[in-house]
């Protein structure tokens, strides 16, 4: 048993030299090599990934969580995946390409030396930039660790739980399990986002849906905050669709519908330029028809005018005789006498005549304006709805930015809006992804069962609280989270 260092980056350099003699010895050992594999057949495809099923030659052991590359023949193109569960025989994989329903063979090759070289990359990171990591929370494993190589059980049995460590050791996994479930819903409530780690697959399956049916029960939207990070292994159980927890799911089904969005908006932009141009012109036509029509007013005012005075004219001419002679001697006065009233009324004649000339044009162009600037009544509200929803978005020119830029699946972005997130520790270690999440809580289902290097990894990401949940039977003499053992070989 190899000594505990007394500071926690003295353990990650530790643990980080340990694994490249891992990586070294894998080569080596040949634990690299090509395995065949038969009758494979899909299981199912979440967004991308597709999980596959094939069967190996009995003895043969593949460890899980490992990168690997499946070689289809010669005429095929590689693909890369996961291992996520050996049964026996059975394999359990996660692709990221479909290589069809069934696979007569394949060969396997695992890449054993890249999960260790990952893993202790990410522990030399963590020992040598402290200030991108918050290793505070993780220091408090320490006096763990050197328990769990001991077999010391009354030392972990003494722990006191603190805001900082907190152990959960039962023995009955009901009655444990029902504890953890309790904690995750109360950090829910506080706001915590929470990174949930267990040793395999099978048991993210099933904390998972634990988790989901507390959620579900406390009146929590469990499918927006929980997700299960890889292809889940499981099916659906107690009204819970496992398969909608996974992460690419859920992923997935957000840019379906972010695309579905962008489909509706560009429809929408596209009518709004349609209509634009047609809305504009009717507009401009109805201004012509408005000033028309205005013209037309003028004109007939006119010829109103003029026509009160012609029958002004003929009223005095008619009864011109009867007229008293003041009356007549005032009119010749200012210049009115039967002569100049008929000159008068000639000139009037001529202008109303040229007036009613003018109006029958200008008629003449109302009735053609008039089916120009017309709008259908349906395009009015259309227009001002569409007209409305460019506003709210900023403008033609933002929408057009969101049209022509690309869609970018940002898994970093997406990860850190959950909630809770599910996974084995290994992947914590090996995914590029969680080197730039932070989260407030770890918990680590299973913890005995968890590596030291793996387990150490996921600690640094988390900078409030750390729990650990499992079985202190587990827990034996150089066993649980041995310094020496790596990844390699299980503790």
């Amino acid at each position: 048993m190899t000594a505990m260092p007394e500071t926690l980056p003295d353990l990650l350099d530790q643990l980080a030299a340990t694994l490249e003699g891992d990586a070294a010895r894998s080569t080596e050992q040949g634990l690299d090599q090509s395995i065949p594999l038969q009758r494979g057949r899909l299981l199912q495809t979440v967004g991308n990934l597709h999980l596959y099923e094939f069967f190996l030659s009995a003895g043969m052991v593949v460890g899980a969580d490992l990168s690997a590359t499946l070689l289809l023949g010669e005429e095929a193109e590689p693909t890369e995946g996961i291992v996520l569960l050996q049964e026996g025989e059975r394999l359990v994989l996660q692709l990221f390409d479909a290589i069809g329903e069934v696979v007569q063979s394949a060969t396997l090759v695992p890449d054993v030396a890249g999960l260790t070289l990952t893993t202790s990359h990410r522990l030399a990171e963590m020992s040598k930039t402290g200030a991108s990591y918050t290793l505070g929370p993780a220091e408090r494993l320490l006096p763990v660790l050197e328990a769990g190589q001991s077999g010391d059980r009354a030392s972990l049995e003494a722990l006191i739980p603190t805001s900082v460590l907190t152990p959960f050791w039962q023995d009955d996994l009901t009655a444990r399990r029902q504890k953890l479930t309790t904690l995750v819903i109360e950090l829910i409530r506080g706001n915590k986002r929470i990174l949930l780690v267990t040793p395999d697959h099978q048991t993210a399956d099933a904390v998972t849906l634990l988790t989901a049916r507390a959620m579900k029960a406390a009146g929590l939207t469990f499918k927006s905050w929980l997700s299960r990070y890889e292809v889940a292994i499981g099916k659906e159980s107690g009204g819970i669709p496992l398969a909608e927890l996974g992460f690419e799911a859920q992923m997935h089904q957000f840019y379906a519908k972010s695309r579905s969005d962008k489909a509706v908006l560009r429809k929408k932009y596209d009518r709004f330029r349609e209509l634009t141009p047609i809305l504009a012109y009717k507009a401009h036509k109805q201004k012509d028809l408005d000033e028309v029509r205005l013209l037309e007013w003028r004109l007939v005012t006119q010829l109103t005018d003029f026509q009160a005075k012609i029958k002004e004219i003929e009223t005095t001419l008619t009864h011109y005789e009867q007229l008293p002679i003041w009356t007549r001697l005032s009119m010749q006065a200012v210049g009115k006498n039967v002569e100049s009233l008929r000159e008068y009324k000639l000139i009037y004649e001529r202008h109303s005549a040229g007036l009613r000339k003018e109006i029958d044009i200008a008629k003449q162009r109302i009735d053609e304006l008039i089916p120009e600037a017309a709008v259908p009544k349906e395009l009015r509200p259309e227009f001002a709805e569409l007209k409305e929803d460019v506003i709210r978005l900023g403008g033609t020119k933002k929408i057009r930015e969101l049209l022509a830029a690309q869609e970018n699946t940002n898994r970093q972005a997406f990860v850190q809006n959950r909630r809770v997130i599910v996974t084995t520790a290994a992947r914590v270690a090996a995914d590029p992804l969680f080197r730039k999440v932070r989260f407030d809580v770890l918990i680590a289902d299973e913890a005995p069962r968890i590596r030291a290097a793996f387990l150490l990894a996921a600690a640094g990401l988390v900078h409030e609280r750390i729990v650990l949940s499992g079985d202190l039977r587990e827990v034996t003499a150089g066993c649980a989270w041995s310094l020496t053992d790596g990844v390699l070989t299980a503790g």
